[in-house]
């Protein structure tokens, strides 16, 4: 029986049974979600339970429109049920004696929205929260804000993410600790040069015994072939 592979990207739900039936619970997120702070990749797909009305508010609940930070995911990462971004704008205000969020209860009609902007800028706030490409995001992880979690990284399943994660990493706990790299860094450094989520998407679908193998140098020939099509276009 010949094995069907979508890999369409406007896809809103890019998982079926047998039968051709959609499977709802399985969302492309750049398909359901779109938000002005929020940058999604291609494939990247979120898995939860149930379906799902609002995506951005259960991905991250406490990223605004006014943010000033970004939740920015690559391309083919697999994000699990219960995920959860806490962004830098959930922070409150660590350098006075109290931590409570008066301003946020001072809420008006005439209230501008500089004046609401201006609500977010409070010290210590972190910066952008990044995830690479080709990340796998277990269940009920948590990303705590400003976080930079890199190529072909693997989060535990209720990990709490307190700091930068390395390409190709392993972490879990709570916080999260380095469980060891997947592969040595000369691959590593071969699998981030090759970057074979930039391929295109008829490439990846030809090649897929390459890309989830573990055959470095067949992934390397067909990246010179990729790279060879690329100079004579």
């Amino acid at each position: 029986m010949e094995k069907r592979l979508w890999l369409d990207p406007t896809r809103i739900h890019p998982m079926s049974m047998p039968d051709g039936t959609a499977i709802p619970q399985v969302v492309y997120l750049n398909q359901v979600i779109d938000h002005p702070r929020m940058e999604i990749g291609d494939f990247s797909y979120y898995h939860n339970f149930e379906v799902l009305e609002d995506y951005a508010s259960a991905l991250a609940p406490y990223l605004f429109p006014l943010s000033p930070e970004k939740l920015v995911i690559g391309k083919f990462c697999q994000i699990a049920h219960g995920v959860r971004f806490v962004t830098s704008s959930a922070n409150h205000d660590m350098s006075g004696f109290s931590t409570y969020p008066f301003s946020n209860f001072t809420m008006a009609p005439d209230l501008s929205e500089e004046d609401l902007k201006a609500l977010f800028n409070i010290p210590g706030r972190k910066g952008d929260t990044v995830v690479g490409h080709d990340v796998w995001i277990g269940m009920e992880a948590m990303i705590l804000p400003g976080v930079t979690i890199g190529d072909g990284a693997i989060i535990g399943a209720r990990s709490v993410v307190t700091r930068d994660v390395a390409p190709y990493q392993k972490v879990a706990g709570n916080p999260a600790q380095e469980r060891g790299a997947r592969f040595a860094p000369d691959v590593i450094a071969a699998l981030q040069k090759m970057a074979w989520w930039h391929w295109p998407t008829e490439t990846i679908k030809a090649h897929l015994a390459a890309i989830t193998g573990a055959d470095l140098a067949a992934l390397a020939a067909v990246a010179e072939h990729v790279a060879a099509d690329a100079n004579q276009a």
